[in-house]
Protein backbone atom coordinates (compact mmCIF):
# COMPACT_ATOMS: atom_id res chain seq x y z
CA UNK A 1 0.00 0.00 0.00
CA UNK A 2 1.55 3.27 -1.15
CA UNK A 3 1.47 6.40 1.00
CA UNK A 4 -0.15 9.55 -0.49
CA UNK A 5 3.25 11.25 -0.49
CA UNK A 6 4.81 8.36 -2.43
CA UNK A 7 1.85 8.39 -4.84
CA UNK A 8 2.24 12.10 -5.52
CA UNK A 9 6.01 11.82 -5.93
CA UNK A 10 5.53 9.12 -8.54
CA UNK A 11 2.73 10.82 -10.47
CA UNK A 12 4.30 14.30 -10.37
CA UNK A 13 7.64 12.81 -11.51
CA UNK A 14 5.76 11.28 -14.48
CA UNK A 15 4.15 14.66 -15.25
CA UNK A 16 7.53 16.42 -15.14
CA UNK A 17 8.97 13.85 -17.54
CA UNK A 18 6.09 14.30 -19.97
CA UNK A 19 6.12 18.09 -19.71
CA UNK A 20 9.84 18.68 -20.19
CA UNK A 21 11.20 15.40 -21.62
CA UNK A 22 13.48 15.01 -18.59
CA UNK A 23 14.84 11.64 -17.42
CA UNK A 24 12.40 9.69 -15.20
CA UNK A 25 13.51 10.33 -11.63
CA UNK A 26 11.15 10.54 -8.65
CA UNK A 27 13.63 12.83 -6.88
CA UNK A 28 12.61 15.56 -9.36
CA UNK A 29 9.23 15.60 -7.59
CA UNK A 30 9.97 17.64 -4.47
CA UNK A 31 6.85 16.81 -2.42
CA UNK A 32 5.96 17.39 1.23
CA UNK A 33 2.82 17.72 3.37
CA UNK A 34 1.57 21.31 3.53
CA UNK A 35 2.59 23.06 6.72
CA UNK A 36 -0.89 24.66 6.95
CA UNK A 37 -3.86 22.52 5.95
CA UNK A 38 -5.95 25.48 4.76
CA UNK A 39 -3.58 25.83 1.79
CA UNK A 40 -3.79 22.15 0.83
CA UNK A 41 -2.75 18.70 1.90
CA UNK A 42 0.44 18.22 -0.13
CA UNK A 43 2.80 20.67 -1.77
CA UNK A 44 5.18 20.33 -4.71
CA UNK A 45 8.19 22.67 -4.79
CA UNK A 46 9.76 21.28 -7.98
CA UNK A 47 8.87 24.24 -10.19
CA UNK A 48 11.25 26.56 -8.34
CA UNK A 49 14.18 24.20 -8.79
CA UNK A 50 13.34 23.31 -12.39
CA UNK A 51 12.94 26.96 -13.40
CA UNK A 52 16.71 27.45 -13.12
CA UNK A 53 17.40 24.35 -15.22
CA UNK A 54 14.77 25.21 -17.84
CA UNK A 55 15.34 29.00 -17.65
CA UNK A 56 11.61 29.63 -17.31
CA UNK A 57 9.39 31.46 -14.86
CA UNK A 58 8.57 29.07 -11.96
CA UNK A 59 4.82 29.71 -12.22
CA UNK A 60 4.95 28.79 -15.92
CA UNK A 61 6.82 25.61 -15.01
CA UNK A 62 4.16 24.84 -12.38
CA UNK A 63 1.37 25.38 -14.93
CA UNK A 64 3.04 22.94 -17.34
CA UNK A 65 3.44 20.31 -14.60
CA UNK A 66 -0.28 20.60 -13.71
CA UNK A 67 -1.32 20.37 -17.36
CA UNK A 68 0.58 17.07 -17.70
CA UNK A 69 -0.82 15.39 -14.56
CA UNK A 70 -2.78 12.24 -15.34
CA UNK A 71 -6.55 12.10 -14.92
CA UNK A 72 -6.33 9.74 -11.92
CA UNK A 73 -4.28 12.27 -9.97
CA UNK A 74 -6.65 15.11 -10.86
CA UNK A 75 -9.67 13.03 -9.83
CA UNK A 76 -8.14 12.42 -6.39
CA UNK A 77 -7.98 16.16 -5.74
CA UNK A 78 -10.70 18.69 -5.04
CA UNK A 79 -8.24 21.49 -5.75
CA UNK A 80 -4.84 21.88 -7.43
CA UNK A 81 -3.52 25.42 -7.38
CA UNK A 82 -0.35 27.42 -7.74
CA UNK A 83 0.66 29.58 -4.80
CA UNK A 84 3.42 32.12 -4.26
CA UNK A 85 6.36 31.96 -6.67
CA UNK A 86 5.44 28.50 -7.98
CA UNK A 87 4.36 26.10 -5.23
CA UNK A 88 1.75 23.57 -6.34
CA UNK A 89 -0.78 22.75 -3.60
CA UNK A 90 -2.89 19.58 -3.79
CA UNK A 91 -6.07 19.11 -1.75
CA UNK A 92 -7.48 15.57 -1.63
CA UNK A 93 -11.22 15.03 -2.00
CA UNK A 94 -12.98 13.70 1.13
CA UNK A 95 -14.23 10.83 -1.02
CA UNK A 96 -10.73 9.76 -2.08
CA UNK A 97 -9.35 10.17 1.45
CA UNK A 98 -12.23 8.02 2.76
CA UNK A 99 -11.38 5.37 0.14
CA UNK A 100 -7.72 5.34 1.25
CA UNK A 101 -8.61 5.13 4.96
CA UNK A 102 -10.86 2.11 4.37
CA UNK A 103 -7.96 0.36 2.65
CA UNK A 104 -5.64 1.39 5.47
CA UNK A 105 -8.01 -0.12 8.06
CA UNK A 106 -7.63 -3.54 6.41
CA UNK A 107 -3.87 -3.26 5.94
CA UNK A 108 -1.87 -5.19 8.59
CA UNK A 109 0.79 -2.45 8.34
CA UNK A 110 -1.82 0.32 8.73
CA UNK A 111 -0.47 2.20 5.72
CA UNK A 112 3.24 1.63 6.30
CA UNK A 113 4.98 0.54 3.11
CA UNK A 114 6.33 -2.97 2.87
CA UNK A 115 10.12 -2.82 2.33
CA UNK A 116 11.25 -3.47 -1.22
CA UNK A 117 13.94 -5.72 0.28
CA UNK A 118 13.88 -7.28 3.72
CA UNK A 119 17.06 -6.18 5.49
CA UNK A 120 19.14 -7.70 8.24
CA UNK A 121 19.45 -4.84 10.75
CA UNK A 122 21.69 -5.05 13.80
CA UNK A 123 20.80 -2.66 16.63
CA UNK A 124 23.31 -2.44 19.49
CA UNK A 125 21.90 -0.85 22.62
CA UNK A 126 21.87 -0.77 26.45
CA UNK A 127 25.33 -2.36 26.90
CA UNK A 128 25.95 -2.16 30.68
CA UNK A 129 29.10 -3.43 32.40
CA UNK A 130 29.16 -6.65 34.41
CA UNK A 131 29.35 -6.17 38.21
CA UNK A 132 27.78 -2.72 37.92
CA UNK A 133 24.11 -1.86 38.31
CA UNK A 134 22.25 -0.14 35.48
CA UNK A 135 22.07 3.55 36.30
CA UNK A 136 20.32 6.59 34.85
CA UNK A 137 23.02 6.79 32.16
CA UNK A 138 21.74 3.53 30.64
CA UNK A 139 18.14 4.65 30.31
CA UNK A 140 18.42 6.46 26.98
CA UNK A 141 20.39 3.77 25.16
CA UNK A 142 17.99 1.07 26.38
CA UNK A 143 14.76 2.93 25.59
CA UNK A 144 15.89 4.41 22.24
CA UNK A 145 17.47 1.15 21.07
CA UNK A 146 14.39 -0.89 21.94
CA UNK A 147 12.21 1.64 20.09
CA UNK A 148 14.35 1.44 16.92
CA UNK A 149 14.29 -2.36 17.05
CA UNK A 150 10.50 -2.31 17.40
CA UNK A 151 10.18 0.06 14.43
CA UNK A 152 12.19 -2.13 12.06
CA UNK A 153 10.47 -5.29 13.29
CA UNK A 154 7.08 -3.72 12.54
CA UNK A 155 8.25 -2.65 9.09
CA UNK A 156 9.13 -6.28 8.32
CA UNK A 157 12.91 -6.39 8.65
CA UNK A 158 15.05 -9.06 10.32
CA UNK A 159 16.32 -7.35 13.48
CA UNK A 160 19.13 -8.56 15.74
CA UNK A 161 18.94 -6.77 19.12
CA UNK A 162 22.49 -6.88 20.48
CA UNK A 163 23.46 -6.08 24.06
CA UNK A 164 27.21 -5.43 23.95
CA UNK A 165 27.87 -6.23 27.63
CA UNK A 166 31.17 -5.15 29.19
CA UNK A 167 32.13 -8.61 30.43
CA UNK A 168 35.89 -8.83 29.87
CA UNK A 169 39.04 -7.08 30.94
CA UNK A 170 41.23 -6.06 33.88
CA UNK A 171 38.29 -5.38 36.20
CA UNK A 172 37.56 -9.10 36.44
CA UNK A 173 41.02 -10.00 37.65
CA UNK A 174 40.64 -7.26 40.21
CA UNK A 175 37.15 -8.35 41.34
CA UNK A 176 37.90 -12.10 41.47
CA UNK A 177 41.06 -11.45 43.53
CA UNK A 178 39.11 -9.32 45.99
CA UNK A 179 36.22 -11.79 46.28
CA UNK A 180 38.66 -14.61 47.04
CA UNK A 181 39.65 -12.61 50.10
CA UNK A 182 36.21 -11.45 51.35
CA UNK A 183 33.68 -13.88 49.82
CA UNK A 184 35.36 -17.17 48.87
CA UNK A 185 32.15 -19.16 49.46
CA UNK A 186 30.32 -17.05 46.89
CA UNK A 187 32.96 -17.78 44.25
CA UNK A 188 32.66 -21.50 45.04
CA UNK A 189 28.89 -21.28 44.56
CA UNK A 190 28.13 -22.20 48.19
CA UNK A 191 26.58 -18.82 48.99
CA UNK A 192 24.41 -16.52 46.89
CA UNK A 193 24.76 -12.79 46.34
CA UNK A 194 23.12 -10.02 44.33
CA UNK A 195 24.23 -7.31 41.92
CA UNK A 196 24.12 -4.55 44.53
CA UNK A 197 26.55 -6.46 46.77
CA UNK A 198 28.71 -7.30 43.76
CA UNK A 199 28.93 -3.61 42.89
CA UNK A 200 30.06 -2.81 46.44
CA UNK A 201 32.83 -5.38 46.15
CA UNK A 202 33.81 -3.93 42.77
CA UNK A 203 34.23 -0.45 44.29
CA UNK A 204 36.28 -1.83 47.18
CA UNK A 205 38.42 -3.87 44.75
CA UNK A 206 39.06 -0.81 42.59
CA UNK A 207 40.15 1.21 45.63
CA UNK A 208 42.49 -1.57 46.76
CA UNK A 209 43.83 -1.99 43.19
CA UNK A 210 44.76 1.70 43.11
CA UNK A 211 46.29 1.79 46.59
CA UNK A 212 47.90 -1.63 47.19
CA UNK A 213 50.75 -2.59 44.77
CA UNK A 214 50.78 -6.23 45.93
CA UNK A 215 47.04 -6.57 45.39
CA UNK A 216 47.46 -4.98 41.95
CA UNK A 217 50.07 -7.61 40.99
CA UNK A 218 47.81 -10.46 42.15
CA UNK A 219 44.89 -8.98 40.19
CA UNK A 220 47.00 -8.68 37.03
CA UNK A 221 48.10 -12.32 37.38
CA UNK A 222 44.42 -13.24 37.72
CA UNK A 223 43.68 -11.48 34.42
CA UNK A 224 46.33 -13.61 32.70
CA UNK A 225 44.77 -16.77 34.17
CA UNK A 226 41.35 -15.69 32.96
CA UNK A 227 42.57 -14.86 29.46
CA UNK A 228 44.38 -18.23 29.26
CA UNK A 229 41.13 -20.05 30.12
CA UNK A 230 42.10 -21.27 33.60
CA UNK A 231 39.15 -23.39 34.80
CA UNK A 232 38.92 -21.88 38.29
CA UNK A 233 39.16 -18.32 36.96
CA UNK A 234 36.54 -19.03 34.27
CA UNK A 235 34.17 -20.50 36.88
CA UNK A 236 34.47 -17.35 39.01
CA UNK A 237 33.98 -15.12 35.95
CA UNK A 238 30.85 -16.97 34.87
CA UNK A 239 29.38 -16.74 38.36
CA UNK A 240 29.94 -12.96 38.45
CA UNK A 241 28.35 -12.61 35.00
CA UNK A 242 25.30 -14.68 36.00
CA UNK A 243 24.67 -12.55 39.11
CA UNK A 244 24.88 -9.41 36.96
CA UNK A 245 22.56 -10.79 34.30
CA UNK A 246 19.86 -11.52 36.84
CA UNK A 247 20.09 -7.92 38.07
CA UNK A 248 19.94 -6.56 34.51
CA UNK A 249 16.99 -8.79 33.63
CA UNK A 250 14.84 -7.38 36.43
CA UNK A 251 15.07 -3.99 34.72
CA UNK A 252 14.64 -5.33 31.18
CA UNK A 253 11.48 -7.15 32.32
CA UNK A 254 10.14 -3.94 33.87
CA UNK A 255 10.88 -2.06 30.63
CA UNK A 256 9.54 -4.93 28.47
CA UNK A 257 12.84 -4.95 26.57
CA UNK A 258 14.36 -8.00 24.89
CA UNK A 259 18.02 -8.28 23.92
CA UNK A 260 20.51 -10.86 22.70
CA UNK A 261 23.63 -10.68 24.85
CA UNK A 262 26.88 -10.65 22.95
CA UNK A 263 29.47 -9.22 25.29
CA UNK A 264 33.07 -8.21 24.75
CA UNK A 265 34.17 -11.75 25.68
CA UNK A 266 32.40 -13.08 22.59
CA UNK A 267 34.87 -11.23 20.36
CA UNK A 268 37.97 -12.18 22.37
CA UNK A 269 38.98 -15.05 19.98
CA UNK A 270 38.95 -12.63 17.03
CA UNK A 271 41.09 -9.81 18.44
CA UNK A 272 44.47 -11.15 17.30
CA UNK A 273 43.01 -11.84 13.84
CA UNK A 274 41.90 -8.21 13.55
CA UNK A 275 45.38 -6.92 14.40
CA UNK A 276 47.00 -9.37 11.98
CA UNK A 277 44.63 -8.33 9.18
CA UNK A 278 45.43 -4.64 9.59
CA UNK A 279 49.14 -5.49 9.82
CA UNK A 280 49.09 -7.47 6.57
CA UNK A 281 47.41 -4.54 4.78
CA UNK A 282 50.22 -2.25 5.96
CA UNK A 283 47.83 -0.07 7.97
CA UNK A 284 49.59 -0.34 11.33
CA UNK A 285 52.14 2.12 12.70
CA UNK A 286 54.11 1.41 15.87
CA UNK A 287 53.80 4.33 18.32
CA UNK A 288 55.50 4.07 21.73
CA UNK A 289 55.45 0.30 21.31
CA UNK A 290 51.71 0.15 20.61
CA UNK A 291 50.14 -0.88 17.29
CA UNK A 292 48.09 2.01 15.95
CA UNK A 293 46.07 3.00 12.91
CA UNK A 294 46.36 6.63 11.80
CA UNK A 295 43.37 7.85 9.80
CA UNK A 296 43.32 10.91 7.61
CA UNK A 297 41.40 13.82 9.10
CA UNK A 298 41.70 12.84 12.77
CA UNK A 299 43.91 14.94 15.05
CA UNK A 300 44.11 15.86 18.73
CA UNK A 301 43.75 19.37 20.17
CA UNK A 302 47.39 20.12 19.43
CA UNK A 303 46.84 19.21 15.77
CA UNK A 304 48.88 16.01 16.00
CA UNK A 305 47.62 12.83 14.28
CA UNK A 306 45.21 10.94 16.53
CA UNK A 307 45.87 7.19 16.74
CA UNK A 308 43.35 4.38 16.91
CA UNK A 309 45.28 1.99 19.15
CA UNK A 310 44.41 -1.66 18.53
CA UNK A 311 47.16 -3.37 20.55
CA UNK A 312 48.91 -1.98 23.60
CA UNK A 313 52.68 -2.06 24.08
CA UNK A 314 52.31 -4.97 26.52
CA UNK A 315 50.43 -7.00 23.89
CA UNK A 316 46.99 -6.45 25.39
CA UNK A 317 43.87 -5.41 23.46
CA UNK A 318 41.34 -2.67 24.20
CA UNK A 319 37.90 -1.31 23.32
CA UNK A 320 39.06 -0.19 19.87
CA UNK A 321 40.13 -3.74 19.04
CA UNK A 322 36.91 -5.22 20.39
CA UNK A 323 34.69 -2.78 18.47
CA UNK A 324 36.61 -3.48 15.26
CA UNK A 325 36.15 -7.22 15.83
CA UNK A 326 32.43 -6.64 16.46
CA UNK A 327 32.12 -4.57 13.27
CA UNK A 328 33.89 -7.28 11.27
CA UNK A 329 31.69 -10.04 12.72
CA UNK A 330 28.47 -8.14 12.00
CA UNK A 331 29.50 -7.53 8.41
CA UNK A 332 30.89 -10.93 7.45
CA UNK A 333 29.14 -13.37 9.79
CA UNK A 334 25.80 -11.68 10.46
CA UNK A 335 25.83 -10.30 6.89
CA UNK A 336 23.99 -7.21 8.06
CA UNK A 337 22.51 -4.68 5.65
CA UNK A 338 22.45 -1.93 8.26
CA UNK A 339 24.35 -1.47 11.54
CA UNK A 340 23.02 0.84 14.25
CA UNK A 341 24.95 1.67 17.43
CA UNK A 342 22.84 3.41 20.10
CA UNK A 343 25.56 4.85 22.33
CA UNK A 344 25.89 8.24 24.04
CA UNK A 345 27.23 11.25 22.14
CA UNK A 346 30.48 11.16 24.11
CA UNK A 347 31.55 8.14 22.05
CA UNK A 348 31.03 9.84 18.67
CA UNK A 349 34.73 10.27 17.84
CA UNK A 350 35.49 6.67 18.85
CA UNK A 351 32.86 5.29 16.49
CA UNK A 352 33.80 7.64 13.66
CA UNK A 353 37.35 6.28 13.81
CA UNK A 354 36.29 2.62 14.17
CA UNK A 355 33.94 2.94 11.19
CA UNK A 356 36.56 4.79 9.15
CA UNK A 357 39.13 2.06 9.91
CA UNK A 358 36.66 -0.63 8.87
CA UNK A 359 36.04 1.10 5.58
CA UNK A 360 39.75 1.80 5.00
CA UNK A 361 40.65 -1.88 5.31
CA UNK A 362 37.90 -2.72 2.84
CA UNK A 363 35.39 -4.47 5.09
CA UNK A 364 32.56 -2.37 3.71
CA UNK A 365 31.64 0.46 1.38
CA UNK A 366 29.68 3.21 3.15
CA UNK A 367 27.74 3.92 -0.05
CA UNK A 368 26.32 0.38 0.12
CA UNK A 369 26.25 -0.55 3.82
CA UNK A 370 24.78 1.85 6.39
CA UNK A 371 26.87 1.89 9.56
CA UNK A 372 25.41 4.47 11.93
CA UNK A 373 26.19 5.76 15.38
CA UNK A 374 22.94 6.98 16.99
CA UNK A 375 24.11 9.45 19.67
CA UNK A 376 21.98 10.93 22.42
CA UNK A 377 22.25 13.61 25.08
CA UNK A 378 22.24 13.47 28.87
CA UNK A 379 19.51 13.07 31.44
CA UNK A 380 19.71 16.13 33.72
CA UNK A 381 18.48 16.83 37.22
CA UNK A 382 16.53 19.91 38.28
CA UNK A 383 19.87 21.72 38.78
CA UNK A 384 20.70 21.35 35.09
CA UNK A 385 23.56 18.92 35.79
CA UNK A 386 23.88 15.16 35.29
CA UNK A 387 21.07 13.44 37.15
CA UNK A 388 22.29 12.24 40.56
CA UNK A 389 20.87 11.29 43.94
CA UNK A 390 20.79 13.81 46.81
CA UNK A 391 23.97 12.24 48.16
CA UNK A 392 25.68 12.99 44.85
CA UNK A 393 25.80 9.39 43.59
CA UNK A 394 24.61 8.26 40.17
CA UNK A 395 20.93 7.32 40.34
CA UNK A 396 20.20 3.60 39.99
CA UNK A 397 17.88 2.94 37.08
CA UNK A 398 15.70 0.59 39.14
CA UNK A 399 15.15 3.37 41.71
CA UNK A 400 14.25 5.83 38.96
CA UNK A 401 11.67 3.46 37.47
CA UNK A 402 10.10 2.38 40.75
CA UNK A 403 9.92 6.06 41.72
CA UNK A 404 7.82 6.74 38.60
CA UNK A 405 5.49 3.85 39.47
CA UNK A 406 5.12 5.19 43.04
CA UNK A 407 4.23 8.67 41.75
CA UNK A 408 1.71 7.22 39.30
CA UNK A 409 0.13 5.21 42.11
CA UNK A 410 -0.38 8.39 44.18
CA UNK A 411 -2.15 10.09 41.25
CA UNK A 412 -4.36 7.08 40.50
CA UNK A 413 -5.49 6.60 44.11
CA UNK A 414 -6.79 10.17 44.02
CA UNK A 415 -8.37 9.91 40.54
CA UNK A 416 -9.90 6.44 40.92
CA UNK A 417 -11.10 6.15 44.53
CA UNK A 418 -13.33 3.13 43.75
CA UNK A 419 -10.62 1.12 41.95
CA UNK A 420 -9.29 -2.04 43.57
CA UNK A 421 -5.75 -2.28 44.88
CA UNK A 422 -4.93 -4.76 42.12
CA UNK A 423 -6.19 -2.40 39.39
CA UNK A 424 -4.30 0.55 40.86
CA UNK A 425 -1.06 -1.48 40.97
CA UNK A 426 -1.46 -2.66 37.37
CA UNK A 427 -2.26 0.84 36.09
CA UNK A 428 0.54 2.44 38.13
CA UNK A 429 3.14 0.15 36.62
CA UNK A 430 2.00 0.81 33.05
CA UNK A 431 1.58 4.57 33.47
CA UNK A 432 4.80 5.06 35.45
CA UNK A 433 6.99 3.16 33.00
CA UNK A 434 5.21 4.63 29.95
CA UNK A 435 5.73 8.14 31.35
CA UNK A 436 9.50 7.61 31.74
CA UNK A 437 9.86 6.11 28.27
CA UNK A 438 7.78 8.75 26.51
CA UNK A 439 9.51 11.63 28.29
CA UNK A 440 12.79 10.32 26.90
CA UNK A 441 11.63 9.47 23.40
CA UNK A 442 9.66 12.69 22.85
CA UNK A 443 12.87 14.69 23.34
CA UNK A 444 15.07 15.12 20.27
CA UNK A 445 17.60 12.42 21.12
CA UNK A 446 20.68 14.57 20.52
CA UNK A 447 19.51 17.08 23.15
CA UNK A 448 19.80 16.78 26.92
CA UNK A 449 16.56 16.76 28.89
CA UNK A 450 15.59 17.43 32.50
CA UNK A 451 14.03 14.51 34.33
CA UNK A 452 10.81 15.46 36.16
CA UNK A 453 8.16 13.07 37.49
CA UNK A 454 5.67 15.93 37.82
CA UNK A 455 6.00 16.98 34.18
CA UNK A 456 6.02 13.48 32.66
CA UNK A 457 2.90 12.41 34.60
CA UNK A 458 0.75 15.40 33.59
CA UNK A 459 -2.62 14.76 31.95
CA UNK A 460 -2.13 17.63 29.52
CA UNK A 461 0.60 18.44 27.03
CA UNK A 462 2.87 16.10 25.12
CA UNK A 463 3.00 13.28 27.69
CA UNK A 464 2.32 9.55 27.72
CA UNK A 465 -0.62 10.11 30.09
CA UNK A 466 -2.26 12.52 27.61
CA UNK A 467 -1.95 9.95 24.82
CA UNK A 468 -3.23 7.12 27.01
CA UNK A 469 -6.19 9.26 28.03
CA UNK A 470 -7.02 9.90 24.35
CA UNK A 471 -6.83 6.14 23.67
CA UNK A 472 -9.13 5.42 26.63
CA UNK A 473 -11.58 8.07 25.36
CA UNK A 474 -11.69 6.44 21.90
CA UNK A 475 -12.55 3.06 23.37
CA UNK A 476 -15.05 4.74 25.70
CA UNK A 477 -16.97 6.05 22.67
CA UNK A 478 -17.15 2.56 21.22
CA UNK A 479 -18.38 1.12 24.53
CA UNK A 480 -20.96 3.87 24.98
CA UNK A 481 -22.74 2.95 21.74
CA UNK A 482 -22.99 -0.72 22.87
CA UNK A 483 -22.20 -1.60 19.26
CA UNK A 484 -20.72 -4.92 18.21
CA UNK A 485 -17.58 -3.65 16.48
CA UNK A 486 -17.23 -6.78 14.33
CA UNK A 487 -20.69 -6.09 12.92
CA UNK A 488 -19.97 -2.37 12.54
CA UNK A 489 -16.75 -3.07 10.62
CA UNK A 490 -18.55 -5.57 8.39
CA UNK A 491 -21.45 -3.24 7.58
CA UNK A 492 -19.92 0.26 7.50
CA UNK A 493 -17.06 2.17 5.96
CA UNK A 494 -15.47 5.51 6.72
CA UNK A 495 -17.24 8.35 4.93
CA UNK A 496 -15.65 11.71 5.73
CA UNK A 497 -17.80 14.82 5.52
CA UNK A 498 -17.23 17.15 8.46
CA UNK A 499 -14.01 19.27 8.25
CA UNK A 500 -12.62 17.83 11.52
CA UNK A 501 -13.28 14.32 10.19
CA UNK A 502 -11.18 15.22 7.13
CA UNK A 503 -8.44 16.70 9.35
CA UNK A 504 -8.33 13.55 11.48
CA UNK A 505 -8.50 11.29 8.42
CA UNK A 506 -5.63 13.06 6.68
CA UNK A 507 -3.45 12.70 9.78
CA UNK A 508 -4.28 9.00 10.07
CA UNK A 509 -3.30 8.50 6.43
CA UNK A 510 0.17 9.96 7.14
CA UNK A 511 1.11 7.22 9.63
CA UNK A 512 3.14 5.36 6.99
CA UNK A 513 4.92 8.54 5.95
CA UNK A 514 6.01 9.26 9.52
CA UNK A 515 7.39 5.75 9.96
CA UNK A 516 9.30 6.12 6.69
CA UNK A 517 10.92 9.37 7.90
CA UNK A 518 11.61 7.76 11.30
CA UNK A 519 13.31 4.75 9.67
CA UNK A 520 15.69 7.12 7.88
CA UNK A 521 16.68 9.66 10.53
CA UNK A 522 16.17 7.40 13.59
CA UNK A 523 14.51 10.18 15.60
CA UNK A 524 11.80 8.71 17.87
CA UNK A 525 10.44 12.18 18.66
CA UNK A 526 9.00 12.20 15.10
CA UNK A 527 6.57 9.42 16.04
CA UNK A 528 5.87 11.02 19.44
CA UNK A 529 4.93 14.30 17.77
CA UNK A 530 2.72 12.45 15.27
CA UNK A 531 0.85 10.62 18.07
CA UNK A 532 0.47 13.81 20.11
CA UNK A 533 -1.04 15.58 17.09
CA UNK A 534 -3.24 12.53 16.48
CA UNK A 535 -4.59 12.77 20.04
CA UNK A 536 -5.25 16.49 19.58
CA UNK A 537 -6.98 16.00 16.22
CA UNK A 538 -9.10 13.21 17.69
CA UNK A 539 -10.09 15.53 20.55
CA UNK A 540 -11.17 18.06 17.90
CA UNK A 541 -13.26 15.37 16.20
CA UNK A 542 -14.71 14.34 19.58
CA UNK A 543 -15.67 17.98 20.23
CA UNK A 544 -17.30 18.61 16.85
CA UNK A 545 -18.73 15.26 15.76
CA UNK A 546 -21.18 13.35 17.90
CA UNK A 547 -21.05 9.59 17.33
CA UNK A 548 -23.79 7.89 19.36
CA UNK A 549 -27.26 7.98 17.86
CA UNK A 550 -26.34 9.96 14.75
CA UNK A 551 -26.86 9.09 11.11
CA UNK A 552 -23.07 8.92 10.79
CA UNK A 553 -22.63 6.59 13.80
CA UNK A 554 -21.39 3.60 11.75
CA UNK A 555 -18.86 5.59 9.73
CA UNK A 556 -17.61 7.47 12.78
CA UNK A 557 -17.24 4.29 14.82
CA UNK A 558 -15.04 2.86 12.06
CA UNK A 559 -13.01 6.10 12.07
CA UNK A 560 -12.63 5.71 15.85
CA UNK A 561 -11.48 2.11 15.37
CA UNK A 562 -8.79 3.11 12.85
CA UNK A 563 -7.64 5.89 15.21
CA UNK A 564 -7.41 3.41 18.11
CA UNK A 565 -5.45 0.91 16.01
CA UNK A 566 -2.91 3.50 14.86
CA UNK A 567 -2.58 4.98 18.34
CA UNK A 568 -2.03 1.52 19.84
CA UNK A 569 0.47 0.53 17.14
CA UNK A 570 2.36 3.79 17.43
CA UNK A 571 2.60 3.43 21.20
CA UNK A 572 3.73 -0.18 20.80
CA UNK A 573 6.57 0.89 18.49
CA UNK A 574 7.63 3.36 21.19
CA UNK A 575 7.55 0.49 23.69
CA UNK A 576 4.50 1.80 25.57
CA UNK A 577 1.61 -0.31 26.85
CA UNK A 578 -2.01 0.85 26.62
CA UNK A 579 -4.72 0.81 29.31
CA UNK A 580 -8.51 0.58 29.12
CA UNK A 581 -9.24 2.92 32.04
CA UNK A 582 -7.61 6.08 33.34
Amino acid sequence: METPLATFQRTVADAIQRAFSLPRDESTADMAPCAQEEFGHYQCNSALRLSKLLKKNPRQVAEQIISHLDDATKSRCSKIEIAGPGFINFTLTPRHLSFELNHQLNDPRLGAMKPLKKQKIVVEFSSPNIAKELHVGHIRSTIIGDCLARLFEFLGHDVLRLNHIGDWGTQFGMLITYMREVAPEVLKGHEKTDLSTLMGWYRAAKKKFDEDPEFKKRAQRQVVELQSGNAEAMHAWKLICDVSRRGFQDIYDLLDTKTTERGESFYNPYLAEVVTEFDKKGLITISDGAKCIFLEGYANREGEPLPLMIQKADGGFNYDTTDLAALRHRIFVEKADRLIYVVDAGQSLHFQMVFAAGEKIGWYDSSKLKVEHVPFGLVLGADGKKFKTRSGETEKLIDLLTGAVDKAREILIERLPTASVEEIEELAKVIGIDAVKYSDLSTHRIKDYTFSYDRMLKFEGNTAVFLLYAYVRINGIKRKTHANMDHVLAQHQIDLNHPTEVTLGLHLRRFGEILEYFSRDLLPNRLCEYLYELAEKFNGFFRDCRVEGTQEEGSRLVLCELTARIMRQGLEILGLETVERL
